[in-house]
Formats: structure tokens, C-alpha cells, sequence
């Protein structure tokens, strides 16, 4: 899909599944300081943790978001150029496990004419394919 041609209420094709490894979210921790064990002691995790395994980091999930984005839809690199404006909401309702299979679906959810171009408001949800 051409990105200047979205309107509101496109829903963009899904993404495809993208695996979750151990050595993503070891170099996540590492990338962000955030060394939480249940993200990175596997041993700890199958005794203690509720979830059986590590699991990602949230921010992972979200920082993945504009590589997958970019599966989907397509730039004119004569007349086009992409920002990350921010994030408006964003929740964590499950946790992403090391070796889950997520993907992505995005909707446009406003477009904004500024000055210097359109404002594209893209809403986005995070799947898990469930692998227990």
C-alpha cells in the first residue's frame, strides 16, 4: 500500500509472524539497561515465574512496531519521508514469551494536514500466535 494514499479507516494488511528469541531480549536488556531477571534468567524463570519462561520486554513488542509497518505499506523516496510522531496509548495486556511468534495489524485512525505534511495516526495491535 502507498503510505500517502491511506485514508482513515484503512485497516493495512497484517504483517507476517515474527518470532520473539532469547537473543533479542538479552540485547533489548542490554540496549536499555533493563535487566529484570524475567526477561533474562531463563533457570530462574522455569522455577519462579508465573509465566513458566522469560518473557519480553513491552517495549520490545512496541519498538518492533515500525519495522513491521514497514512489511506493509510503501514510500515514494522522491516525495516522501516517515517520522515516528510518538505513542498517544499503550497497553501490555499479555506478555510476550521468548520463542512466540508475533504480528502486527494497523488501521489508520486520523490524518492530519500540518504544515510540514500529513499527521498519520495509526492505531496498532499486537498478536500472539500461541505456541502451548
Amino acid at each position: 500500500m502507498e503510505f500517502s494514499q491511506l485514508s482513515v479507516g484503512d485497516n493495512l494488511p497484517e504483517t507476517t509472524w515474527f518470532k520473539i528469541t532469547q537473543q533479542q531480549i538479552n540485547e533489548f536488556a542490554v540496549a536499555t539497561g533493563d535487566h529484570q531477571w524475567i526477561h533474562i534468567d531463563q533457570e530462574r524463570c522455569a522455577k519462579e515465574s508465573p509465566f513458566g519462561t522469560t518473557i519480553a520486554h513491552g517495549f520490545l513488542s512496541a519498538s518492533l512496531m515500525p519495522m513491521m509497518f514497514e512489511q506493509i505499506i510503501t514510500l515514494d523516496p522522491t516525495r516522501n519521508t516517515m517520522l515516528n510522531y510518538g505513542i498517544d496509548s499503550l497497553r501490555f495486556l499479555e506478555p510476550v514469551r521468548v520463542d512466540d511468534y508475533i504480528k502486527y495489524q494497523f488501521k489508520v485512525a486520523d490524518v492530519e494536514q500540518k504544515p510540514t505534511g500529513k499527521l498519520f495516526k495509526v492505531a496498532a495491535q499486537v498478536d500472539i500466535k500461541k505456541q502451548r
